[in-house]
């Protein structure tokens, strides 16, 4: 009975780290959005291998959830953030909701005249969700250093004291 109590602790364990999605200071595992997985809102393909060379901050956000980190966004587009040092990403997990595709396309040509500065990118399957183990059905928002490595990850809303930690954050990597 010992060994077989052990064995599973041994699988558990082994399953746990096999599937450790995104942790802080480290490189996420690779994801590619293209063709029926999603892209950008022009068709092209958005890797994670573009969170280099630049502080990136990611919003993956379910459709139904879209204002939630409204006051995040204001207060980066309010830092005027040099565009050659900084680049926001907003994901859209598509599946997360009952909308149609071609009406949540719709809104988000009217976000991107909002925030021009962010690149929009549609996820059809949850591939952030699987591969990154982010939360599912709400408004996630990441950040990523030069090299690439996550620095800050909040799921859900982000109040005041966090978008002034993030913002800080951001400023400080941006500038180093």
């Amino acid at each position: 009975m010992k060994t077989l109590l052990k064995l599973l602790a041994l699988v558990f364990f082994v399953s746990q780290s096999a599937w450790a999605g995104i942790e802080m200071e480290q490189l996420p595992p690779k994801v590619e959005l293209k063709d029926n997985l999603g892209g950008r809102l022009d068709g092209t393909p958005w890797s994670s291998s573009e969170l280099k060379g630049k502080v990136h901050v990611i919003f993956y956000v379910d459709p139904d959830e879209k204002d939630l980190n409204n006051d995040a966004s204001e207060a980066l587009k309010a830092a005027k953030l040099p565009r050659d040092k900084f680049q926001s990403f907003a994901i859209i997990n598509m599946a997360a909701t009952w909308l149609p595709n071609f009406a949540i396309s719709s809104a988000l040509k009217d976000k991107q005249k909002q925030y021009p500065t962010t690149i929009y990118v549609r996820d059809y399957k949850k591939v952030l969700v699987n591969k990154w183990e982010i939360a599912d059905d709400n408004s996630d928002v990441l950040a990523f250093d030069k090299k690439g490595r996550l620095f800050f990850k909040k799921n859900g809303k982000l109040n005041e004291k966090e978008i002034q930690a993030l913002l800080k954050a951001v400023r400080h990597r941006v500038d180093n």
